[in-house]
């Protein structure tokens, strides 16, 4: 058929088998929770033709992992990206989920909440990924992306 595998390729499948058995985490220890979702614009969003999924994954070993695949976004600009607490229907997906929760921006962080957010690259098209120790609790149901100076332009709900 296709001939020897050129070593990009064994790589590449390596770090494939890797990475399934990493989210798979121990065959004793139960398996991964994936949930995922469709952005859709919010209103400050509108009309910037905004697509694209997010995913998470609680393994069995005790982390979560979150990535973001966005289109229509401004090319080579930064956008902040935060799993929320409630879904995108409700009150525009709340406030940032977090492990812990307090006053004080102790609590404001990349290990207290979840944060895949991204740069797009010339084609306004960006993709963010996030790991943290611990499993996200049932509140993290929403993955919002907020425009530079903070402003929330689209949301994906976890389901």
């Amino acid at each position: 058929m296709g001939g020897p595998l050129t070593r990009r390729q064994v790589l590449a499948g390596t770090g494939v088998l890797v990475l399934a058995a990493a989210l798979a985490g121990p065959a004793a220890g139960g398996s991964a929770e994936v949930t995922r979702g469709d952005f859709h614009a919010f209103a400050a969003g509108a009309g910037m033709g905004i697509s694209g999924h997010a995913q998470m994954v609680r393994t069995a070993d005790g982390r979560t992992f979150v990535s973001v695949h966005v289109t229509g976004l401004a090319p080579n600009t930064t956008y902040g990206a935060h799993v929320h607490k409630a879904a995108c229907g409700a009150g525009d997906a709340d406030g940032h989920y977090q492990y812990a929760t307090g006053a004080g921006p102790d609590y404001v962080n990349a290990v207290n909440e979840i944060w895949p957010g991204f740069t797009t690259n010339a084609d306004g098209i960006g993709n963010g990924k996030a790991w943290n120790e611990g499993t996200a609790g049932a509140a993290a149901v929403a993955v919002v992306v907020h425009a530079p100076g903070g402003a929330k332009i689209a949301c994906a709900d976890l389901e």
